[in-house]
């Protein structure tokens, strides 16, 4: 069996992790484990085993003669037998198909605005690219139940994330007094809502001066990074909050942070949070995708509301008094993602997927 994950970019981002985690698991339970990146390379590439068959596709626009091309003879040349499609790659992976290639498509569902699928944007494209699925992967449970009621695949189910401990040389040192960080780990981005974060952060910070901030994700320099940038400086707080951008050794960052934080107003099921539990992190995160899940209804964690600045605050301030509390929680957070969000775990249950697609003609 011969399998390619097939993604935008690598990026920093969770569908880019994923892409990044599989490829690198496959090599051992697989015959060869392909990557692909179509738009943009990042980050994450220099997270790829040397096992794993890597090309770039350098595509400039949705269809691109020449990426398509490659893609195709790339897929030939190596005997491909499925293609793993995450995120919105499910168009070029849907070309392929339709250009007669021999080939099983998995489509890997991981929006991220759970609370509005119903608005997603490429609600069209996908309906009739799903025609063309052989089986449909979701990153949570209202993803799963999204795509059986809209789309066409027959195939559909809910497989959970896993997160791993990347073995990056430690290469960031954070600013900030020791034993006080707090961990922000998203993209900045709007669903990511790090206004609330910084709200409760200032609130915070006139209590407890010491603590600090650390947000670390990819910044796009667009109007919502401005945005925040402005709102650090008016709340006073620009020597206690530090955006470092996307960064390739996030073990070695969490290692140095005492509470993790996830402050989304939407989600899918966020490596983040499965690499905050797998680090043994203690974690504060809004009950929104299978976050409340995943720190099994707080019992291996705090889980607030979305957009609510008191409860956040409060929740930090709880971790920050309580340092028993921050121990109980973050080792029944470890035991717990290492038990039900291993790479052992799903990788068993996606090769029972990948060989039942193989043995349908």
């Amino acid at each position: 069996m011969r399998v390619l994950q097939l993604i935008d970019s690598l990026e920093a981002g969770g569908a880019e992790r994923v892409s990044v985690n599989l490829a690198n698991a496959l090599v051992s339970n697989v015959d060869r484990s392909f990557l692909c990146t179509s738009r943009k390379e990042g980050v994450l590439k220099e997270s790829l085993k040397q096992e794993v068959g890597y090309i770039f596709l350098d595509r400039k626009k949705t269809i691109d003669i020449n990426a398509i091309r490659k893609l195709k003879t790339y897929i030939k040349q190596h005997k491909i037998d499925i293609i793993h499609a995450h995120s919105s790659s499910f168009f070029i992976a849907t070309i392929i198909k339709i250009l007669g290639v021999k080939v099983k498509l998995v489509w890997h569902d991981h929006y991220g605005c759970d609370r509005f699928v119903d608005k997603r944007n490429n609600s069209k494209a996908l309906y009739y690219c799903s025609r063309y699925f052989s089986y449909t992967l979701s990153v949570n449970r209202s993803l799963e139940k999204w795509t059986k009621k809209y789309l066409k695949t027959r195939e559909v189910n809910y497989l959970p994330n896993f997160a791993i401990q990347d073995k990056i040389k430690p290469i960031t040192k954070l600013l900030g007094a020791d034993n006080k960080r707090i961990l922000h780990l998203a993209n900045l981005r709007p669903q990511k809502d790090h206004p609330i974060l910084l709200e409760a952060f200032a609130k915070i910070n006139k209590k407890y001066p010491d603590w600090t901030l650390h947000c670390v994700g990819k910044d796009f320099k667009d109007d919502y990074s401005k945005a925040l940038r402005e709102q650090v400086k008016t709340l006073a707080i620009e020597n206690k909050v530090f955006l470092y951008g996307s960064k390739s050794d996030i073990n070695n960052i969490i290692k140095q942070c005492d509470i993790g934080v996830l402050s989304s107003k939407s989600e899918g099921l966020p490596i983040a949070l499965l690499e905050y539990g797998l680090a043994g992190l203690p974690t504060i995160t809004t009950n929104v995708g299978e976050c409340a899940a995943v720190v099994k209804e707080y019992k291996t964690g705090l889980i607030i509301e979305p957009r609510n600045v008191e409860a956040l605050t409060n929740s930090i301030i709880k971790y920050i008094e309580d340092e028993m509390l921050r121990f109980k929680y973050a080792n029944a957070f470890k035991n717990d993602i290492s038990k039900n969000y291993s790479e052992e775990s799903t990788i068993k249950r996606l090769m029972i997927i990948y060989n039942s697609i193989l043995k349908n003609k």
